[in-house]
């Protein structure tokens, strides 16, 4: 056998009173919404050494996201991030940004978390699960409950945190807005670095020689009938990443293959950029950036290996199967008077993935 105790009623309190204090109102709120504060405890006396102690603490946690995400906008703006061969300071942009980002995001949530623990009060409080329509009291005590919250969190009090926290999330702001304007701060297309390659003809209009990994040029007779060799240009650099966009790949075509590449070449306008029985295209899938590299003779087939894109080399390597939509772009070449291979100029559409700025 059990008894069950009905809570004494008490009257509710009249919430115009001026002299009620705000946390009058709020723990007036709770009770009639079945909730009962156990245990309230502030965690500092206000104004004493520890709690100043502590809000310098997440003050500078806060400084410190702002100085990083500051650093962040200098190193993204300023600091040289174009490739150089050697050791030189583009090797560090994308550290520094990551380390720049990664100690602001840090500060932000050590601010936080110590802010929370150790400035706000302890508090315990147990409610009963209840239903019913919010009547005009309470939406006063939901206001001043609002209220109470944000003195709480001791900004008014603690002036050092609100600046704090201004001065750190200001900058932050400013990192998440800099990748959206970037490109109106620097011109994105200086030199036009988008629609060139190595194979681009130097000063004086000179052509550039399609060279091996080894840096030695190719004559027609280094390729077998069917075979085929990458191939850079045979300039300095050109077999490093400073030229990653320039990789090629040199086909030597059977005779009645190179007949049909010949004549499809014709019907869209690249009459003269095949040389007898060559072909050179450009190894970057034009799906993802990938290395268009397995080529199969029977069929006369490139294959990307990352999504399985096919282009049919003698047919302008269109793209006949997989997620790739434009053809691999196709280098004109000719031999010179030594017998090597030349770029007759560079290519003359963009190399490598779409983007929306390709004409």
């Amino acid at each position: 056998m059990s008894t069950h105790t009905e809570k004494p009623a008490r009257e509710p309190i009249d919430l115009d009173d001026p002299e009620l204090t705000r946390f009058d109102v709020v723990q007036e709120g709770l009770r009639r919404d079945d909730i009962e504060i156990v245990h309230y405890e502030p965690q500092f006396v206000p104004g004493s050494k520890a709690e100043r102690r502590t809000t310098r603490l997440v003050a500078s946690f806060f400084l410190l996201t702002g100085l990083a995400a500051t650093a962040f906008l200098v190193v993204y703006i300023w600091w040289p991030w174009q490739y150089e061969p050697g050791n030189g300071g583009d090797k560090l942009y994308t550290p520094l940004l990551g380390l720049t980002l990664g100690v602001a995001l840090l500060g932000i949530g050590f601010g936080i978390l110590t802010w929370g623990k150790k400035l706000l009060p302890k508090e315990v409080a147990i409610q009963d699960r209840h239903e019913g329509e919010v009547d005009q009291e309470g939406r006063k005590i939901t206001g001043q409950t609002m209220l109470y919250v944000a003195d709480e969190l001791g900004v008014k009090r603690r002036p050092l945190l609100g600046i704090s926290l201004l001065a750190g999330l200001a900058p932050v702001g400013a990192v998440a807005a800099a990748p959206l304007i970037g490109g109106l701060i620097k011109q994105p297309h200086e030199n036009n670095q988008m629609f060139t390659t190595g194979f681009h003809p130097g000063e004086g209009g000179e052509r550039i020689r399609l060279v091996r990994e080894d840096g030695r040029p190719v004559r027609p007779a280094d390729i077998s009938a069917g075979g085929q060799i990458t191939v850079f240009p045979g300039i300095e650099h050109g077999v490093s990443n400073k030229h990653a966009d320039s990789v090629t790949l040199l086909i030597h075509l059977r005779e009645s293959d190179a007949i049909e590449a010949r004549q499809s070449n014709e019907r869209v306008g690249h009459g003269g950029y095949m040389w007898g029985n060559y072909a050179a295209y450009s190894k970057i899938c034009t799906h993802a950036g990938c290395p268009a590299s397995l080529y199969e003779q029977q069929t006369n087939r490139l294959l990307c290996p990352c999504h399985q894109s096919q282009f049919l080399i003698t047919d302008n390597a269109r793209p006949i199967f997989g997620p790739a939509s434009r053809r691999l772009p196709q280098l004109p070449i000719e031999v010179d008077d030594e017998g090597f291979f030349v770029a007759k100029s560079d290519y003359t559409e963009t190399v490598g993935p779409d983007f929306w700025e390709r004409p």
